[in-house]
């Protein structure tokens, strides 16, 4: 039985958050452990130009991000682990993909219906602002996932429309020009904890409410000092389910710690002392990986003997595979 391919793209903007760990990070890294799946997991810093024009933020970001994938455990030997931008097929795909790809369906993102929809609330033109990057991300994004013939992609409920996307613009490809692509299935798994954020939002960098991973402690104790609670004096009882304090508590540990932690809820525990027992759970569980976090910024060359490695693995399947949709839209040497 042939391995399912799952592949994961990670944006590179931006410092990993608790909420990028919870939510995605190490469920991806434990599903890298299934022997029957073959992981694809890439820095899209492609993608990153869409929102981001600071080429030095662009670039730390993906630094920070490799380095936290593997502080965190990341096998490279037992996954495919790789730049986009070193994979150079993908643009190439993206321009075939884009040639058999109706602007209607692009019409339809909602990535770009949400910025027109917010022009034209502000009396601006439709299209003010919007970017053919910001307009054609979905076809990008399709040919990531085609590229590797991925199966499963793991997303969001927000990317779903886009996984959809990916398969209507294979099948049509496939329809002119034959099958060369399997058809992608988006996998949303609705037991990730979605991580609120200091003001009690969904824990966001657009909503600069966000606790960096790898925070020294004192600067992690000062972050979780920050969160968001009410007013509610020691001894008066709290309600733990809307608890941004309980909430990240309960991502983070154990069946038996959260029935406890609830009950000191009910019993009406201090916000201190509840902030003070979430600084010491989440940084017990992160000291070790941030250790090797740091250790690895320090020495970038590591990281980037990682990224190379993984490129080489990705363009043994990249390289063959793009002259074979070359060939399949005529594009090849007089004679051939």
């Amino acid at each position: 039985m042939s391995k399912q391919r799952v592949l994961t793209g990670i944006t590179t903007t931006g410092t990993p958050h608790l909420g990028n760990y919870v939510g995605a990070i190490r469920p991806a890294i434990s599903a890298s452990q299934d022997e029957n799946n073959q992981s694809f997991y890439f820095l899209a810093d492609y993608h990153a130009l869409i929102k981001c024009q600071d080429p030095e933020q662009v670039h730390q970001s993906t630094l920070e991000i490799a380095a936290t994938w593997l502080a965190l455990g990341l096998n490279t030997d037992n996954v495919v682990f790789y730049r986009q931008s070193d994979i150079h097929e993908i643009p190439e795909l993206t321009w075939l993909l884009t040639c058999m790809t109706g602007k209607g369906l692009m019409n339809r993102a909602h990535a770009y219906k949400a910025a027109v929809d917010a022009n034209r609330a502000d009396g601006e033109d439709s299209d003010f602002g919007v970017t053919m990057g910001l307009y054609s991300y979905p076809i990008l994004m399709a040919a990531d996932i085609l590229m590797f013939n991925a199966n499963k992609v793991p997303v969001g409920k927000d990317q779903v429309q886009h996984i959809e996307m990916a398969r209507d613009i294979a099948q049509r490809f496939n329809h002119h020009y034959s099958e060369h692509f399997a058809l992608p299935e988006a996998v949303v798994d609705d037991h990730v904890a979605v991580l609120q954020g200091l003001d009690g939002r969904k824990m966001s960098k657009s909503y600069g409410n966000t606790i960096p991973l790898f925070l020294p402690e004192k600067k992690l104790k000062k972050h979780i000092n920050k969160i968001k609670t009410n007013l509610l004096e020691p001894g008066e009882p709290k309600d733990p389910d809307t608890s941004t304090v309980f909430q990240i508590w309960q991502a983070f540990a154990t069946q038996e710690q959260t029935a406890e932690m609830r009950k000191a809820f009910e019993e009406g525990i201090a916000w201190g002392e509840a902030k003070k027992q979430l600084f010491e759970l989440v940084n017990e569980q992160i000291g070790e990986a941030r250790e090797r976090y740091n250790k690895l910024l320090e020495n970038p060359a590591q990281i980037e003997e990682e990224l190379e490695k993984g490129a080489a693995k990705a363009r043994a399947y990249s390289a063959p595979f793009i002259e074979k949709l070359r060939r399949a839209v005529g594009i090849r040497k007089i004679g051939q």
